[in-house]
């Protein structure tokens, strides 16, 4: 919204934050490259990362564009539903310490497919499932992309395909010299720059809000502080319930209380105190927002139950999406014992319950001071604006260089992962392992990713995550707790029920980011949120193909079952060999 850059001041400031975080990621990162050598270096760090510094490094790949900026966006739109986002991302590493972690570190695997290999001895399922790795990692980059065009966009003027540029350089660079190695370093530094990047404005922000002591809960929309000009860039419905005056396009007029339609390129001139008309499907007046059960966007309020709907499957693909997202598995390969990967999910589960506080303020703060952003749904620039919004002069363009610095590190930190998860899988179940061909497989998928980034449409981040979010949940992690705690699972019904549930979930992002689907009713609740249809699809099938072909587990399945279960200590685990891999 080119109309938002009145907001942009000490553009100067912002950008020297943003290169300062730049170049120290590339510093940080390059303290790892003189360790990488051999494709277990690149693949898991040798198995050597310790749990306290590990679990700093998946926080910070964990912790992505979503939740950095689209987390308080969406609260900022949806009010007290959203609030799900950061729960269920933080709540799916229970899962993650209870059924995963420790046994499928004490399976030797390396990375997802490896293990479907390890557990049903099947080269098809193992490339089956490199398949949905690399449909995941390459879905969930994109909106990482994205967000670096939307934040450079925003903060200094620069076109989106700028941002896009040099965070995917940088990400590209850091883990095709050093794989695994070096992005650890990178992602825990990464964690703690963008939770300091986040705490502070958002303690500053907070203080200044008591101090005015305004009521979240007034009954009439979020009004301007100040004659605010906004451009629409995309096509937008929203809906008032009192008569809205203001000036579209060089003329007055009153928006009665209903639905309006406003096309793409239209500029609004929005005079002080008037209310804003808020996006179709979320709650208006601040009672609602504050109440649950309002939805997620698709709902009418007619009592379907599509609300409820919409948030118990919210809950299903973020509690169970943890499970199956592969940058965030792999990372526990990197732990030297079962009995550390549980320690490092414990660390994780407490780093991200601080981290999550401060979006979740800042989402509540920016309906009150930047309540335009609700016109046309696009939130997720709620944190780059607030700061400077609430604060005049050189306080507020330093906590705006702080946020820029931060949202930029969320990038990169994510984008590292999830580029060292799909070169990982690609250099050795397509190519033929060394290093040489990480370093390709790095090259050919950033490159590729970095253009479907500039051509796809751009959703709002946390509902974009939430997405994959579901396909993960559709997929690996019926995947997982089968393969590791039911020894009836066999390689049919593990193939069918990834096809069933990952087909499903699939269609349904692909309608979704096409828009070709409804905006509202049933059909559109579930083609934005289909895990409550497509996770119990998963689960069923595997289920069921499985009974039906029993005759083929594995007969040496206890063998497997008593090295993912066994502690450490009765020498009963060993790490997979990687004889086809060299040394590059």
């Amino acid at each position: 919204m080119s109309g938002l850059q009145q907001y942009g001041s000490g553009a100067v400031l912002t950008l020297t934050a943003v290169l300062l975080a730049a170049l120290a990621t590339v510093v940080v990162g390059s303290l790892g490259v003189r360790f990488a050598r051999t494709t277990s270096d690149f693949l898991v760090a040798s198995r050597r990362v310790g749990p306290r510094l590990n679990a700093a490094a998946i926080s910070g790949e964990y912790l992505s564009a979503a939740s950095f900026l689209g987390v308080a966006g969406l609260i900022a739109k949806y009010g007290a539903d959203a609030l799900w986002y950061p729960v269920g991302f933080t709540a799916g590493y229970l899962f993650l310490l209870m059924f995963v972690s420790a046994p499928l570190r004490r399976s030797g695997a390396y990375t997802v497919p490896d293990f479907a290999e390890f557990r049903l001895a099947s080269e098809r399922l193992r490339q089956l499932t490199m398949v949905f790795v690399v449909l995941i990692v390459g879905l969930y980059m994109v909106p990482q992309f994205q967000g670096a065009g939307l934040t450079l966009r925003i903060i200094l003027g620069f076109p989106e395909w700028v941002g896009v540029a040099v965070v995917g350089g940088i990400v590209i660079a850091n883990v095709a010299s050093g794989g695994m190695r070096s992005i650890t370093f990178v992602q825990a530094f990464q964690y703690w720059l963008k939770l300091t990047a986040l705490a502070i404005p958002a303690i500053a922000i907070a203080v200044f809000f008591l101090t005015e002591q305004r009521p979240l809960s007034e009954p009439l929309p979020p009004t301007v502080s100040s004659d605010t000009t906004i451009s629409v860039e995309t096509d937008v419905v929203v809906r008032t319930e009192v008569p809205v005056a203001l000036i579209m396009d060089g003329t007055a007029t009153t928006l009665q209380p209903g639905e309006h339609s406003i096309e793409a390129g239209t500029e609004l001139l929005l005079p002080e105190g008037t209310p804003v008309p808020i996006v179709a499907g979320a709650p208006i007046s601040g009672s609602d927002w504050l109440q649950p059960g309002s939805g997620l966007g698709t709902g009418s309020g007619d009592g379907t139950g599509i609300e409820l709907y919409e948030v118990y499957s919210l809950i299903l693909a973020t509690f169970l999406g943890t499970l199956g997202l592969p940058h965030v598995l792999v990372r526990f390969y990197t732990n030297k014992t079962g009995s550390l990967a549980r320690w490092t999910s414990l660390i994780v589960i407490g780093l991200l319950a601080i981290f999550y506080l401060f979006p979740v303020i800042l989402g509540v703060l920016s309906r009150v001071y930047v309540p335009q952003l609700l016109l046309t749904g696009t939130s997720d620039a709620a944190v780059l604006l607030l700061p400077s919004a609430v604060f005049t002069g050189l306080t507020g363009q330093i906590l705006a260089a702080m946020v820029a610095a931060g949202a930029v590190a969320a990038f990169m930190s994510t984008s590292s992962g999830l580029l060292v998860c799909a070169a990982g899988v690609l250099s050795t179940d397509v190519l033929r392992g060394r290093v040489r061909d990480f370093r390709l497989s790095a090259l050919l998928a950033g490159v590729t990713v970095m253009g479907l980034a500039l051509a796809a449409t751009r959703l709002d981040l946390s509902q974009s995550v939430g997405l994959v979010f579901a396909v993960a949940a559709s997929t690996f992690a019926p995947l997982l707790l089968l393969g590791i705690w039911w020894r009836g699972l066999t390689v049919a019904g593990a193939a069918s029920g990834l096809l069933a549930g990952g087909t499903s979930s699939l269609i349904a992002v692909l309608v979704t980011v096409l828009g070709l689907g409804p905006s509202t009713g049933w059909a559109a609740a579930i083609l934005t949120h289909p895990a409550a249809v497509t996770v119990p699809l998963a689960f069923l099938t595997m289920i069921t193909v499985s009974r039906a072909t029993a005759s083929t587990v594995r007969p040496d399945v206890a063998r497997t079952f008593t090295r993912m279960h066994i502690p450490e200590r009765f020498g009963m685990v060993r790490d997979r060999a990687i004889e086809r891999w060299g040394r590059g």
